[in-house]
């Protein structure tokens, strides 16, 4: 399986900005969408941001269009999140995610990380 370990994360202030990466092991990064979820103390689960396996395509949440930006290198395995902006809200465990068989339209990762801590102050 594919295995990604998640970095980045930790305490900012509201305003603050954060960026997120994710290292992915094998070979077959490239046949992989990627995408980054949270999840936030008695909350549901949430999708924050999708990319297609070359980069072309893009989604996200509601909540984070035009403060956060998912990016890729497949050069080097490894996606990011760019979080600017950020807001209370935002706090949650960040979780970097794995398709082969799904991309931005319709998004449902075979392949999860461990998660990252993104706490916002305010």
């Amino acid at each position: 399986q594919v295995q990604l370990v998640e970095s980045g994360g930790g305490l900012v202030q509201a305003g603050g900005s954060l960026r997120l990466s994710c290292a992915a092991s094998g070979r077959t990064f490239s046949s992989h969408a990627m995408g980054w979820f949270r999840q936030a103390p008695g909350k549901e689960r949430e999708s924050v941001a999708v990319i297609s396996k070359s980069g072309g395509s893009t989604r996200y949440a509601n909540s984070v269009k035009g403060r956060f930006t998912i990016s890729r290198d497949n050069a080097k395995n490894t996606v990011y999140l760019q979080m600017n902006s950020l807001k209370p809200e935002d706090t949650a465990v960040y979780y970097c995610t794995a398709s082969l068989y799904s991309g931005p339209s319709y998004y449902s990762p075979e392949y999860w990380g461990q998660g990252t801590q993104v706490t916002v102050s305010s």
